[in-house]
């Protein structure tokens, strides 16, 4: 396991976990899988769990390609 510092991330914006769910409309159980896979770090700060809302930002939002709309007409 490793440990990381604040240092790594200077400027982070920590947030609990149901802050971090209720800015993308998604459950605390959804974060805590994220946190599991390891699509976002989680951060402890004493018994407490916390995520870079930055961090949850630029992975859990995932823009959805447009198609042609000369594809489209086909």
């Amino acid at each position: 396991m490793t440990t990381s510092t604040r240092s790594e991330a200077p400027g982070a914006s920590f947030v609990s976990l149901a802050v971090a769910a209720g800015e993308f409309g998604i459950s605390v159980k959804t974060v805590r899988r994220r946190i599991s896979d390891g699509t976002v770090r989680g951060y402890h700060v004493g018994r407490l769990i916390r995520v870079d809302l930055e961090e949850l930002r630029q992975r859990m939002l995932v823009e959805i390609p447009a198609r042609n709309r000369a594809e489209s007409a086909k």
